[in-house]
């Protein structure tokens, strides 16, 4: 067999919308499905300094109901997004667990410690 022979590669032509490397734009390679929407949700980087900012925030509250709101904030923020945890906060303060200055700390909070991804 001719060395040239097996080095040489088969032309395959260019499908429409393909760019120079051969890959579509703004899709996955193999099952071609559009990449998902970016969310704003909390900054996984600065969770710790979050964590403790959000301690201080709610430290008027009473220490039955401390841990499951910051936990609740901090899980919804990571995993579903900024505005679900802003929601969850004004929930609180209709039920009566913030008040008003608590509740502007925690959105200030949410916003500062927030990227998208």
């Amino acid at each position: 067999m001719n060395k040239n022979m097996a080095a040489r590669r088969k032309y395959t032509p260019k499908k429409p919308g393909q760019n120079k490397r051969g890959r579509y734009y703004g899709y996955n390679d193999r099952n071609e499905t559009p990449r998902p929407k970016r969310i704003k949700k909390l900054d996984m980087r600065k969770s710790e300094e979050f964590n403790f900012m959000l301690s201080k925030a709610v430290e008027s509250l009473p220490d039955s109901i401390r841990g499951s709101i910051t936990g609740g904030i901090y899980a919804i923020a990571s995993r579903q997004g900024i505005s679900e945890a802003r929601d969850f906060v004004i929930k609180k303060k209709e039920e009566g667990v913030l008040d008003e200055g608590t509740q502007k700390q925690i959105w200030n909070l949410l916003n500062d410690y927030s990227t998208y991804r």
